[in-house]
């Protein structure tokens, strides 16, 4: 068959109107907000009333490192929801909403590949049913609202200097990186250093999705420290009277949305933390809904196990009281092959010795994830140019991490090339082994959380950090900050914080540059090496290929 594209794939899909795909799960009609027809959000009302219910079985997707080679996470997330099915077992989909900055950067879309895919495809990629826009909203609504209490004789005494609270935008831009405010006299207010950082890396975005109602929503975006008196009092957000404001522009916003994949199986698409930035992972409330309606629920987690994995467990599942019955670790021979020292213009030559080369990244991620007690099985997402020899010293390789791979074809077959992880992946799930527990407790000292991560999930040999963030720490913990975990920047590309860094490094040192509390989200930030939390755009954005074509649709994303 003559290779068709992700979009032109996508827009043969024969879609069912959404009610019917709520339908299969057990949710009535007048529970869903139509957006057109083919997509929904689910009645917060109709939430609340299933919460007695028992939990299906959960099911987290991660990958080794990411390679320009592509690794096909969220198609391997989309493929073993669809192969679940398949076979007959009642599963839900549930993954992160794309931002803008990366589909006109980078990456050019994040609903899966192939015929594998959650559709509407333009639509997920695009403005989707708005809630990125009311994230940004919100968050800049409190910003502005700081400024404005300082203009009008700033009565809590915020010290100008430190005000911690940036603002956000949906897009890679470098240039708002770092900026001055309020120039031009004394009708604008006072001039101060500031910035933007991109909507995904919000701590809206991550109260957003960790919070179970809008009681909770309002209560986080409340606890959200945005300034500090000159005698380093914080200054809450509450104090600045924002949250109720914030709460009522979040309000349809945190109700989890329904789409369907090209199969017409149930996708819950909602929320969108990066996971090398933030914490990785969809909405608590859509997974949380999806365990109530489904008896297999498949989640991602963003980037490599080292980060979108490590943050799934030690901060979402500690918040919202989960644990995933099996993780699929996704891997590609031609990945292998980029650890293993290849080119990418030389993928396409068979190396099995770069292939086992490069299978040392994985073998790491395999042992980090038991590190939690939790199972794990590999996802060998197959590409076309993939040989026989080549897959095999992968399959090996796997054996002798005492684990089991599987060849998935889903990308070009749909489900019906991924039906031998789906067997045994709910076999797995079903079998109740999973001990899962994070990997440090709540009561760790936050520099020792910090140092947990770097040794044991990155091997790094030590946490460089000036006196400055060790004290900055310690005034958090006296603060009565230190139960809360911390949430890792850092490049995704390498367990090192250099992004060139391949395969399993050791010896390397984590420099932390950088520590933020996000009091309502819950967590400490801490940011390492050169990672940014306003990306910028490539020399060559994915958006100069994207545009309307003669027949009015959207060609470019893939």
């Amino acid at each position: 068959m003559g290779f068709k594209t992700d979009i032109e794939i996508a827009r043969e899909a024969s879609k069912k109107p959404i009610q019917q795909i709520g339908a299969g799960l057990g949710i009535p009609e007048d529970s869903l907000i139509p957006f057109g027809h083919d997509k929904a959000k689910v009645a917060a009302e109709f939430i609340a009333g299933v919460q007695d219910r028992p939990n299906g079985k959960l099911i987290l997707v991660t990958a080794i490192n990411p390679t320009p080679a592509g690794e096909g996470k969220t198609t391997t997330t989309v493929g073993l929801g669809d192969g679940l099915n398949a076979i007959g077992k009642n599963a839900a989909i549930c993954i992160r909403e794309a931002s803008l900055g990366p589909c006109f950067g980078m990456k050019g879309g994040a609903a899966g590949g192939g015929y594998a895919q959650v559709v509407p495809m333009e639509d997920m990629n695009l403005h989707f049913t708005g809630d990125f826009h009311a994230i940004t909203s919100a968050h800049n609504l409190l910003s502005a609202m700081i400024d404005n209490h300082i203009y009008w004789g700033n009565k809590l005494e915020i010290d100008e200097r430190r005000v911690v609270w940036r603002r956000v935008m949906d897009m890679n831009d470098r240039a708002l990186r770092d900026i001055v405010t309020s120039l031009g006299g004394v009708s604008n207010g006072f001039p101060r250093q500031t910035g933007f950082d991109i909507t995904v890396a919000s701590e809206v975005m991550a109260i957003l999705c960790l919070s179970n109602d809008l009681d909770d929503l309002q209560r986080r975006l409340g606890d959200i420290i945005v300034a500090y008196t000159r005698d380093r009092a914080p200054i809450y957000c509450r104090d600045i009277k924002a949250d109720g404001a914030m709460t009522v522009l979040l309000q349809q916003a945190m109700q989890p949305n329904l789409v369907q994949t090209l199969e017409n199986n149930p996708a819950f698409v909602h929320g969108g933390p990066f996971a090398n930035i933030a914490h990785g992972c969809n909405s608590v409330v859509a997974t949380t809904t999806a365990l109530k309606l489904a008896d297999y629920v498949v989640t991602e987690a963003g980037f490599g196990a080292d980060l979108g994995a490590e943050k799934f467990m030690n901060i979402k599942c500690r918040k919202a009281g989960l644990a995933p019955d099996c993780v699929v670790l996704v891997a590609t021979v031609r990945a292998m092959k980029m650890n293993g020292g290849v080119a990418k213009v030389d993928l396409g030559a068979e190396n099995v010795d770069a292939v086992k080369a490069g299978c040392a990244n994985l073998g790491r991620h395999i042992g980090n994830l038991k590190s939690f007690g939790v199972p794990v099985v590999v996802a060998i997402n197959h590409f076309t140019g993939d040989t026989e020899a080549e897959v095999q010293a992968v399959l090996d390789y796997v054996r002798t991490q005492g684990s089991e791979a599987h060849v998935c074809r889903h990308w070009a077959e749909g489900s019906a090339g991924i039906t031998g992880l789906a067997t045994r992946v709910a076999q797995i799930a079903d079998s109740g082994v999973s001990q899962f527990s994070p990997l440090y407790p709540d009561d760790m000292r936050l520099f020792q959380k910090i140092e947990t991560i770097a040794k044991r999930i990155y091997r790094a040999d030590e946490v460089l950090a000036d006196k400055k963030i060790r004290d900055q720490l310690r005034a958090w913990e006296e603060a009565g900050f230190g139960n809360l975990p911390v949430c890792m920047a850092k490049t995704q590309y390498s367990f090192s914080t250099d992004p060139n860094l391949r395969g399993a490094p050791t010896g390397h040192s984590l420099p932390v540059r950088e520590v933020r509390l996000s009091a309502g989200a819950g967590f400490i930030v801490v940011i390492c090496g050169e990672i940014m939390t306003m990306p910028g755009l490539p020399s060559v954005p994915s958006a100069e290929a994207i545009m309307l074509n003669d027949a009015g649709q959207i060609d470019g994303l893939f």
